[in-house]
């Protein structure tokens, strides 16, 4: 039933915001350059490696010698506005399509966090990753680490398709009121270094 509840929202939705797609596309290779699509390895169910597609909302501005500028450095006017709106995930719905991520279900971090998880925040990764989940409905980039994945394990443990809905629908408002976008003092969420540091 989720694969179907996936397929039956993110088809039509992705028919329906094409147009959109086509403009926030174009916007950012004016605005910010090429490539318009961000992608990256990020670990999938059981920690499987895949591709997420998102729209680039930084520059690739580095300092004198060669290194990346900090997020907040990088991160564009119109891609704060893409995060703000969560437009900038839109394409995720191609990699829910292609069956390596689902609506709802904890969010896909990065992979080099794979060896830092204790064997309890591991079991996020025993569900598909989702555009949005039950941490993003309770604080998103706002709450911290351990609090993040103690709700990912939560909703392991209790997915339903009811839940999934309630989800998605705490979602539309979250995004409407445009809350826990970023974590105090950082332009996303500070590096998750194990919780043992």
């Amino acid at each position: 039933m989720k694969r179907i509840l996936d397929l039956a929202i993110a088809i039509p939705l992705l028919i329906i915001i094409s147009p959109v797609l086509v403009v926030i596309g174009l916007l950012v290779y004016k605005k910010i350059g090429m490539p318009v699509i961000f992608r990256q390895i990020r670990p999938g169910l059981y920690g499987r490696p895949y591709t997420i597609y998102k729209f680039r909302t930084m520059t690739d501005a580095r300092d004198e010698k060669g290194k990346l500028l900090s997020d907040a450095e990088r991160l564009t006017k119109l891609g704060l506005f893409l995060r703000k709106t969560s437009m900038d995930e839109f394409l995720e719905l191609i990699n829910v399509l292609k069956g390596n991520m689902s609506l709802v279900g904890p969010r896909p971090l990065l992979i080099e966090y794979l060896d830092r998880y204790t064997p309890e925040q591991a079991r996020r990764h025993e569900v598909k990753p989702g555009i949005t989940g039950l941490a993003q409905v309770k604080g998103r980039n706002a709450i911290e680490w351990e609090e993040k994945f103690s709700l990912d394990v939560c909703y392991v443990d209790h997915q339903s398709l009811w839940l999934d809905l309630k989800i998605i629908g705490m979602t539309i408002w979250k995004v409407i009121k445009r809350e826990g976008i970023c974590q105090e003092g950082h332009a996303t969420m500070e590096e998750f270094l194990g919780s043992m540091q």
